[in-house]
C-alpha cells in the first residue's frame, strides 16, 4: 500500500528526467564531483566562512536557493536536450588560473571565485551553452557562495560616522567626531567594524538579488529596487549607531550597548527588511505562476544551433577537465615549494642624522608581522629628539599564514586598543594611519613593502609581483617596513616620518641593505 502510494510521485521525476537527460546530468555529476574533492581545502574554507563568521551566515542558505531556482525550471528544461561544449573548457580553464593565482599569492577570495567559477564552467561544458542560458539567474546566483564584503568594512565605517554625527548633531546632542570616533556628554563611541553594517548590507543584497528576479519582470523595477536594496542597510546602520549615542545620553552607555545587541542586532534590522519588502510589494509585477523561462523559445533559438554537435563529447571534455585540474594543483605545488635564500642575521642600517636609541614608547605598541622568518625592530631619534619606531620584516615567501600585507598583519594589531582613526598624508603625498589608543595616545604609521625592484606601499601591488613571481616558479624575498611616530599637539607624526625617509636617500635600498639582499 505504501509503495503504491508514492510510486507516481517516482514515476513523475522518472518522467521530467528524459533518456537525454541522464548522460549530461551523470557527466556534470562528475565533473562537480572532481571540482570538489581536488579543491576540498577551499570548500572547507568557505564553509568555515559560512559557519563561524556572522558576516556570511546567510551563505548557508544559497545552496538551498539554488535548488530551488533550478526546479522552478525544471518543467521548461524538460523540453530541451543538452549537449556537451567543449569550447567551455575556455572558461573553465580560466577559473583554474585565477585559482592558482589566488592559492600561490594567499589571496582567498580568488581560490573561492576560482572553484565557484570552475562549478559554473562545468554546466557550460557538459550541458551546453542554451541549457546554460536557461539556467542563467542560478549560475549567476552562485557566486553568491563566495564570502565577499568584508573589504567594505573601512569604507562603510566612515559612511556610518558620517550618518551619525549628523543625527546626533541634528538631536540636539553636542557631539564631535574625530575620524571614526564621536565624542559626547555620555563617552566616546567608536564606529568600529562590528558596527559598519557589512552583515546587513551583504545579506540584503543577496536577497535583494533573489527578490528583484522572482517578484520583478521590469528591469527598471528591478534597478530601483537594489537600489533600495543598498541604500536602506546603509542608512539604517546609521541610524542604529545614533540610536545607541541618543539612548546612551539618558540610560548610560552600559545600557545603550546592551539594547544595542539585543533590539537593534535583531528586531531592528528584521523590521527594516520588512519595510523594504513592504514598500516592494506593491510594485510586484510577476505572476506567481508566470514560468521564469520558456523552454519553447529558448529551443527555437537558432544562434546556439552551431554550438550543439552530433557527437557525444562529454565524457572527453570531462577527462579533460580532471586534467587541467592536475596540472593547475601541480603547479600550485611546485610554487609553493619555492623559498628565496636569506640572510641568517640582520641588522638596521644607521641613516644619516638619525642615531638608533632604545625604544620608549608612551604606550605600548608593537605591529604585527607574523609568519615572516626575521624580524627587526629599533628606534631612531634625530638631533631634534624626534623618535620614530622601525619593524622590519623579511620573508622568504609569500604563502596562507605568512604573507605581508594580509588582515591582521601590520601597523594596526589586532585584539590591542589601538584602532583606526584616520588618513594621515606626508608632505610628499604618501598616505599612512593615524592609530589611537585609550583616546589619548596616538601615533602615525606608514607601511612600505618591497619585492625585487619594486618598493610602494600598496599589498595589492605586493600580491601581483608575487603571483608574477610564482607563475613563473622564481624565487624572490619580499620585505615589509612599519616606520611610525608618536603625534601630539607639538609633534607631527607624518613629518617626522617623512623627514627620516628623506634621510635614508633610497628607501628601497635601505631596505635590501637591511634585509642584506642582493
Amino acid at each position: 500500500m505504501r509503495l503504491d502510494a508514492i510510486s507516481p510521485q517516482r514515476a513523475l521525476i522518472a518522467d521530467r528526467l528524459t533518456p537525454a537527460w541522464r548522460k549530461p546530468l551523470a557527466q556534470l555529476a562528475l565533473a562537480w564531483a572532481a571540482v570538489f574533492l581536488l579543491f576540498a581545502p577551499d570548500w572547507a574554507d568557505m564553509m568555515v566562512h559560512w559557519w563561524d563568521s556572522s558576516t556570511y551566515n546567510h551563505i548557508l542558505l544559497v545552496p538551498v536557493i539554488l535548488v530551488w531556482l533550478v526546479c522552478q525550471r525544471s518543467g521548461e528544461l524538460a523540453k530541451l536536450q543538452p549537449h556537451s561544449w567543449w569550447p567551455g573548457l575556455i572558461p573553465l580553464a580560466g577559473a583554474l588560473f585565477l585559482w592558482l593565482l589566488g592559492d600561490i599569492s594567499g589571496l582567498a577570495t580568488a581560490t573561492h571565485l576560482g572553484v565557484v567559477v570552475a562549478l559554473q564552467a562545468a554546466v557550460l561544458t557538459m550541458l551546453g551553452p542554451r541549457i546554460s542560458w536557461a539556467l542563467l539567474f542560478p549560475l549567476c546566483y552562485a557566486l553568491f557562495l563566495v564570502p565577499i564584503g568584508d573589504e567594505l568594512v573601512p569604507a562603510l565605517q566612515m559612511i556610518t560616522a558620517d550618518i551619525t554625527i549628523a543625527l546626533t548633531m541634528a538631536s540636539g546632542i553636542p557631539a564631535h567626531i574625530d575620524g571614526v570616533f564621536i565624542d559626547t556628554p555620555a563617552g566616546l563611541f567608536e564606529v568600529a567594524e562590528a558596527c559598519s553594517g557589512v552583515k546587513f548590507l551583504v545579506a540584503m543584497v543577496a536577497l535583494g538579488t533573489l527578490v528583484a528576479h522572482v517578484c520583478f519582470q521590469s528591469w527598471r523595477l528591478r534597478g530601483a529596487f537594489m537600489a533600495l536594496a543598498v541604500i536602506i542597510p546603509i542608512l539604517a546602520n546609521g541610524v542604529r549607531a545614533w540610536g545607541t549615542i541618543f539612548i546612551a545620553q539618558s540610560q548610560g552607555v552600559a545600557f545603550a550597548a546592551g539594547f544595542d545587541h539585543i533590539f537593534y542586532g535583531w528586531i531592528f534590522f528584521a523590521m527594516v527588511m520588512g519595510l523594504l519588502l513592504a514598500i516592494a510589494w506593491k510594485f510586484f509585477d510577476r505572476d506567481v505562476d508566470t514560468p521564469f523561462i520558456d523552454g519553447e523559445s529558448i529551443a527555437a533559438i537558432r544562434v546556439f544551433d552551431r554550438f550543439e554537435s552530433a557527437g557525444d563529447k562529454g565524457w572527453y571534455a570531462l577527462m579533460a577537465l580532471a586534467a587541467m585540474a592536475l596540472v593547475t594543483i601541480a603547479w600550485s605545488a611546485k610554487a609553493h615549494s619555492l623559498e628565496a635564500e636569506i640572510a641568517d642575521q640582520l641588522t638596521l642600517p644607521q641613516v644619516e642624522g638619525w642615531t638608533q636609541v632604545p625604544s620608549a614608547q608612551p604606550y605600548n605598541w608593537q605591529p604585527r608581522a607574523g609568519g615572516a622568518d626575521q624580524v627587526l625592530r629599533g628606534s631612531y631619534r634625530d638631533a631634534q629628539g624626534r623618535v620614530v619606531e622601525i619593524v622590519y620584516a623579511l620573508y622568504a615567501a609569500q604563502s596562507e599564514g605568512r604573507e605581508a600585507g594580509a588582515f591582521g598583519e601590520g601597523a594596526l594589531p589586532p585584539d590591542t586598543e589601538w584602532r583606526w582613526l584616520s588618513a594621515a598624508t606626508a608632505p610628499d603625498g604618501v598616505v599612512g594611519a593615524r592609530l589611537q589608543a585609550l583616546g589619548m595616545h596616538r601615533r602615525v604609521a606608514e607601511t612600505w613593502y618591497r619585492a625585487g625592484d619594486w618598493s610602494g606601499g600598496s599589498a595589492l601591488r605586493l600580491k601581483l609581483i608575487t603571483m608574477r613571481d610564482r607563475l613563473l616558479l622564481r624565487a624572490q624575498p619580499s620585505a615589509m617596513l612599519i616606520i611610525s611616530a608618536t603625534e601630539t599637539a607639538d609633534e607631527n607624526g607624518a613629518q617626522a616620518i617623512y623627514d627620516f625617509r628623506s634621510s635614508t636617500a633610497d628607501l628601497g635600498e635601505w631596505m635590501d641593505r637591511a634585509g642584506r639582499v642582493d
